[in-house]
């Protein structure tokens, strides 16, 4: 395999255990002072103290669709969050800890990978595999002696169904647009230099193993979305995109890859809510199993012929 972690330049400092340490008192510190700057921004443009601010985005998170303006308030709050919670911190690590570049998350140019354009399909063609491991995910059920956490659980993330229909609802084009900025741009960076470019990495440098490294990370990655009906399912996107990050040597395809696979979820939520397509990529219907295995053997097949047009010695 293609090696991504590399030491080059004098400057640069191996991956410690104690920097795994740094790395998550920088991720908290970036998470409260995200949300300090948003009650900021909040306090200034509606008069409020910050209290006020704090008590008025709690109410909305419960009721989002009681203020006018809050689809954009809220759609704030999720790009200052995960700006101070993934980018800013990843950032923040690598530079100040590691004393690193940026070209150094790469081992090669984004002009050397070949087959670039395949990167959307195998994301798109695993959709399919992606929502029958969905189906199978929050049709789990713990044991009867954990029912209590279950039930938490499962009423935890329908209340989250609520404001997560609400942002996915878009009037017009320009809220595709921030819709596009903030759950597919900014994502795709932040988490992508976060977990496949620190944590994966790091993991496998400490392990000597490419894989532990990609399948730990994706484990990490979906477990820090707190959905636990759709751990699987996200742990495996996870994993793909750290495959593509190995073979493809460059942090620019994940961050593609993830790209892709929101922004493609958003646009196709836009054009069935205008009536421009009757596919309804959000249907909770029960995807044909012929049909999703079909995908994940159309996916392994382009997977496999994207790492062996760039890894070709492997």
């Amino acid at each position: 395999m293609q090696p991504i972690y590399t030491s080059e330049g004098a400057e640069s400092r191996p991956p410690t255990i104690g920097g795994l340490a740094m790395l998550i008192g920088f991720i908290l510190i970036g998470g409260v002072i995200s949300t300090l700057i948003l009650f900021v921004i909040l306090a200034l443009s509606k008069g409020m103290g910050l209290t006020e601010a704090q008590t008025y985005l709690s109410a909305l998170a419960l009721n989002p669709s009681a203020e006018t303006g809050s689809w954009y308030e809220l759609m704030l709050l999720q790009g200052v969050n995960h700006l101070g919670t993934f980018l800013l911190p990843a950032l923040g690590y690598w530079y100040i800890i590691e004393r690193r570049t940026w070209s150094q998350f790469s081992a090669r140019p984004v002009s050397a990978v070949a087959g670039l354009s395949l990167v959307a399909f195998i994301v798109i063609a695993f959709m399919p595999f992606d929502g029958l491991v969905i189906e199978w995910n929050q049709n789990l059920h713990l044991p009867e002696t954990l029912a209590p956490i279950e039930q938490w659980i499962r009423a935890k993330e329908k209340g989250l169904e609520g404001i997560t229909r609400f942002l996915t609802t878009f009037n017009t084009i320009g809220q595709l647009l921030v819709a596009m900025v903030v759950i597919a741009i900014i994502p795709a960076i932040g988490e992508e230099l976060l977990f496949r470019g620190i944590l994966q990495r790091n993991i496998s440098f400490w392990t000597g193993s490419v894989h532990i490294g990609i399948w730990v990370a994706a484990a990490l990655f979906s477990a820090i979305h707190v959905q636990f009906l759709g751990f699987f399912p996200r742990m495996l996107l996870g994993a793909l995109f750290g495959y593509l990050y190995v073979w493809s040597g460059t942090i620019w395809v994940p961050m593609l890859a993830h790209f892709v696979n929101n922004g493609f979820t958003v646009l196709m939520v836009y054009l069935h809510q205008q009536k421009m397509t009757t596919l309804d990529i959000e249907s909770t219907q029960s995807i044909p199993i012929a049909g999703a295995l079909t995908a994940g053997i159309i996916t392994t097949g382009l997977l496999y012929y994207f790492k062996t047009i760039n890894q070709p010695d492997v």
